[in-house]
């Protein structure tokens, strides 16, 4: 009864060094310092954090994101330094705590923290110890992040200039989680929350989308405000010096979501900014075909038509064969994320699987004899029952079927071919 991950390595860790030669192409200059962010989150994307981060290492990139504090353990055999994407937030009382262990082990010079809020960057600018962030803005993703006004406020504010004169504080940069899609926002309406666009004329190439516009409008004044906080307050020399050690990172960008072309666009118009694309689905599931996921066919059984099976007792609505398939809902079989429904086609299939649904069918990701084959009810914890129709040659008991499973809500019994 086995659920699995069938990895065509020599395929896979290909697509991996194509798409880090890629992005390091993309994002090199000159006179700046820029890589890959392999982002390792959640389930792994189906491969497991840890797998993640020893490919992150073969990789030989600096950096490795991971989602959440509590998966750094996951990730702690990765050499280099790891970045927690999720905010860090002192109201989060349990994730407070686990971060206090965190940053009182050995992990904590590798550490760096993402802050989103006045009060967390306040928190850890008056926190004892050395503490490196990077703060996020809030883009037309609308998840969090600071407003322009926040980020002038906080950086000119007492207890963080304090922390970046005593060096306590470091600020590795910038992070910017723009949207999947391009994003309809008009900047210049929201003066609170993003820098104008009409400042934009002089580094803004014809033709940039609107993702790396709203980047660069970032950047602009992200970069205009450090230039400003380096400039003022400057109480000693000492302290100065620590305060250009505090910020000599700060200028970089932690991108998610641009494509190569449009990291192009940003670095030509941002030669003197370094940029970390953190990717993730594109970095490992980007070549589905170096990957197969199977269920084990455990058990055939005929049917007649209107014969009954299955916890709920369901009738065949025809002659044909119930197969008994490894994978259920332990596994991540048959879940999914509500449909975007963001176009005609999208809604009809959304539309069209609801109704089935309401009647009482639902498509398994199990394909047999080149089709996808329906439930016979919903999938159980461990195993699945799928309805053949008759006049299709039922797979043999240990035969392999194919199965289309979401990989980020995937879990597998075993990964074969990374041995």
């Amino acid at each position: 009864m086995s659920f699995t991950l069938q990895v065509l390595a020599d395929r896979w860790w290909a697509h991996a060094d194509g798409v880090r030669d890629a992005v390091r192409a993309a994002v090199a200059g000159a006179a700046v310092a820029g890589d890959l962010v392999p982002v390792a989150k959640g389930n792994g994307y189906g491969f497991g954090i840890p797998r993640l981060a020893r490919e992150a290492t073969r990789l030989g990139t600096p950096v490795l994101a991971v989602g959440t504090v509590f998966e750094l353990e996951a990730a702690a055999g990765f050499p280099g330094d790891l970045l927690v994407m999720t905010p860090y937030e002192p109201v989060d009382t349990v994730a407070a705590a686990v971060w206090d262990e965190v940053l009182a082990g050995p992990l904590a010079p590798r550490l760096i923290r993402t802050i989103a809020s006045p009060a967390a960057l306040r928190a850890v600018a008056i926190a004892p110890g050395p503490a490196r962030v990077v703060v996020e803005a809030l883009t037309s993703t609308g998840r969090f992040g600071f407003s322009a006004a926040q980020l002038d406020t906080e950086l000119r504010s007492v207890p963080v200039s304090a922390g970046l004169a005593a060096g306590t504080l470091t600020l590795e940069g910038l992070a910017l989680h723009l949207p999947l899609t391009q994003p309809s926002v008009d900047h210049r309406t929201d003066p609170g929350a993003r820098w104008h666009d009409t400042a934009l004329a002089p580094v803004a190439p014809a033709g940039a989308s609107a993702r790396v516009r709203e980047a660069l409008a970032w950047a602009q004044g992200w970069t205009t405000l450090l230039g400003e906080v380096q400039a003022g307050h400057e109480p000693d020399a000492g302290a100065s010096n620590a305060r250009v050690e505090a910020l000599t990172r700060a200028p970089a960008l932690w991108v998610s979501h641009l494509d190569d072309g449009e990291l192009r666009t940003l670095r030509a118009a941002l030669p003197g900014v370094p940029l970390h694309p953190r990717i993730g689905t594109r970095l490992w599931l980007g070549d589905r075909d170096a990957f197969a996921v199977q269920g084990t066919v455990l058990a055939v059984h005929p049917q007649r038509r209107g014969q009954r099976a299955g916890y709920r007792q369901r009738r065949a609505g025809r002659d044909g064969a119930l197969l008994v398939v490894s994978g259920g809902t332990a596994h991540g079989v048959a879940l999914e994320a509500p449909s975007p429904a963001s176009t005609l086609r999208q809604r009809a299939v959304a539309a069209g699987s609801g109704a089935l649904e309401a009647g009482g069918r639902a498509l398994s990701p199990f394909t047999v004899g080149g089709r996808q084959r329906w439930f016979a009810e919903p999938p159980h914890v461990h195993v699945s029952l799928v309805r053949l129709p008759s006049g299709v040659p039922p797979p043999s008991v240990g035969d392999q079927v194919r199965c289309d499973v979401r990989m980020t809500t995937a879990a597998f019994d075993r990964i074969l071919g990374l041995e």
